[in-house]
């Protein structure tokens, strides 16, 4: 049972409306293991933003950037895809000793070996436009999380339907798998003028960028620099 969302009392409406307003847009795929690592950085930066900057109010807006679109929709397999990609198992056990060491830094414990299927990503991203239309921006970051754990700790194949609407259910959200149509996004500041070639991708009030999956202390950097601007 999922617990209310925050209501807010007329004091707290009055500083919310007098806030200085932070955007920071998010540009993201579900089956880059960066991003997870990149996305718990930005919670981490977003709550020590809150302490030293009471008076600004941050809004998080996330864009799907699929890093492999044309997966089949199905799917494919997961350890034998990257063994191809990279020359051999051997080079893949490196990548990932990478990645978990960077993961672990950020409170991540990746279980590749529990991965079968490479989804098409598609299908997440769709679910993640829904919930933002139908939704709470509360609610949207954590079906975000709830559907890259799914994924990178519990090795579930994220490009099912079925699954996906399960997600969304255990985060407050209308268990509906959605259309086509909700998958499209309305372009913005950000996605106009930066060119974005990998992810994660940070973008603070469609000036200010940050590439990769940069540490907490980074990312507030970047946020202070923006408010200050």
């Amino acid at each position: 049972m999922h617990s209310p969302e925050p209501t807010l009392t007329v004091a707290a409406r009055k500083d919310a409306a007098t806030a200085t307003l932070l955007t920071v847009e998010v540009f993201f795929d579900f089956v880059c293991p960066w991003c997870l690592i990149g996305k718990r950085q930005l919670d981490a930066a977003a709550r020590e933003l809150a302490r030293l900057r009471p008076d600004v109010r941050l809004q998080l807006v996330w864009h799907s950037h699929p890093l492999l679109p044309a997966t089949p929709v199905g799917g494919l397999p997961y350890q034998a895809f990257y063994v191809a990609r990279l020359g051999s198992a051997e080079a893949v056990a490196r990548r990932r000793a990478q990645v978990q060491q960077a993961g672990t830094a950020a409170g991540v414990r990746f279980a590749f070996e529990r991965i079968e299927v490479l989804p098409n990503t598609a299908a997440a991203h769709a679910q993640v436009a829904q919930a933002a239309a139908h939704g709470t921006e509360a609610q949207q970051a954590r079906l975000i999380e709830r559907i890259f754990t799914a994924y990178f700790l519990e090795g579930q194949d994220i490009g099912d339907p079925a699954l996906l609407a399960q997600l969304a259910l255990e985060c407050g959200l209308p268990g509906e798998a959605p259309g086509g149509a909700q998958g499209h996004e309305r372009p913005t500041h950000a996605t106009v003028r930066h060119l974005v070639n990998g992810v994660p991708y940070f973008v603070f009030d469609g000036a200010l960028a940050i590439s990769g999956a940069a540490s907490s202390d980074a990312l507030l950097g970047a946020m202070l620099q923006a408010i200050d601007a």
